[in-house]
């Protein structure tokens, strides 16, 4: 039997330490980005210091919640930036949290491009994309209908004052004492809407050719490489996905070009969204998997996307993923290592509190093992 009470840890492949790039990791299982509205005013909120340093092991990787780059950059109520030196300093006691315990720590920095609203841009200006096609509307988890204004195309001048941003925004994670970032280029959201062919209808060296799509990514992951080097970079991407109305007509040929050019800056791990989950909330059986992409890329692996203990094992065993990023599992189970160590019974997530503002309920409430014996 797998899961005995007595069977050691190395037992267990999620539980196996794996070296990623400088990086000394005691286990596979990754606290996924999480998006939580909880920062007020877009600055880190002292609650953050309980919420992560909860979920915290030693020699465990842990990626923040998605974290705005710039003015131009957000799309939802009180999510954290990372351009301002207000922002910069709230994220220090916070880092400093996961690092006294022996985490290691890495920023998701983003962009969502057209899925906002004049309502959260300087000025009331459009948002930005790489199009001026408008976003369907969107039904969020709590039920609420969010409507878009279309957006402005980008013009070829402003693109590089974008990738320059991704570059400040790293730039400010390692001063607030990150270990490294996140590029975040899935999920629909602007790197995304560059990188599909069913979003990206420009004419210009930035549209059309799977290259041209390709060449926004690339040129933020350089620019981030050069910054802060690239043992302290990875990137998040779904080919696959619809989320946002952000689909490609041939989603393994995007993978694999972003792999194989991924290789050429030799960034510390490439993190990929399932096949499977083609939307937020639902597994669907398909046919595809990121075996291809697995293979093609040089570096760590990380694979996302309605992961269990079971089928992470399995991941490992398999060679099919490095590392297996857990979200809402991890979220109602702050000591989800352990849990899966003994093969203990997990916290049901709420679905309700996930976007709330509650600094507590939905957020440092869930209870560890030893609270429910």
């Amino acid at each position: 039997m797998e899961n005995k009470a007595g069977e050691g840890k190395q037992c267990i492949p999620l539980l196996t330490p794996y070296k990623m790039g400088n990086f000394q990791l005691s286990h596979r299982v990754v606290l996924a980005p999480l998006t939580r509205q909880r920062s007020y005013g877009n600055v880190p909120q002292p609650h953050a210091i309980l919420y992560y340093s909860q979920r915290t092991t030693k020699g465990g990787l842990l990626i923040a919640e998605a974290t705005v780059i710039s003015d131009t950059a957000q799309g939802y109520k009180d999510t954290p930036g990372i351009w301002t030196k207000e922002q910069v300093e709230a994220w220090k006691p916070i880092v400093n949290a996961v690092h006294a315990k022996g985490g290691i720590f890495f920023s998701q920095i983003w962009h969502v491009g057209r899925v906002s609203n004049k309502d959260f841009q300087p000025n009331g200006q459009d948002p930005i994309s790489s199009t001026d096609k408008p976003l369907k509307p969107q039904i969020h988890a709590d039920g609420a209908v969010a409507q878009f204004k279309p957006p402005r195309r980008l013009t070829i001048d402003e693109i590089p004052q974008i990738v320059n941003d991704f570059r400040l925004a790293a730039r400010n994670a390692i001063e607030a004492g990150f270990d490294g970032v996140e590029i975040h280029g899935a999920h629909g959201y602007l790197i995304d809407q560059f990188m599909k062919d069913q979003v990206n209808d420009r004419t210009d060296q930035y549209g059309g050719s799977l290259e041209n799509r390709c060449r926004f990514a690339l040129e933020i992951v350089e620019a981030v490489v050069n910054e802060i080097g690239a043992d302290r970079v990875g990137i998040r991407l779904s080919p696959f996905a619809n989320y946002m109305d952000s689909r490609d007509s041939n989603p393994s040929a995007l993978g694999l070009y972003m792999v194989e050019s991924l290789n050429k800056h030799g960034i510390a791990y490439c993190h990929m969204i399932e096949p499977r989950m083609k939307t937020a909330w639902e597994k669907f059986e398909c046919p595809e998997s990121l075996v291809l992409m697995r293979k093609a890329f040089k570096g760590t692996f990380m694979a996302g996307g309605g992961y269990d203990r079971g089928d992470g094992n399995k991941a490992v065993v398999e060679d099919r993923a490095d590392l297996v990023a857990y979200g809402r599992l991890f979220l109602a189970n702050p000591d989800l290592p352990r849990r899966f160590e003994l093969d203990a019974p997990l916290n049901k997530y709420n679905r309700e509190t996930f976007y709330t503002s509650d600094p507590v309920v939905g957020y440092t409430d869930y209870p560890f093992l030893e609270n429910t014996a």
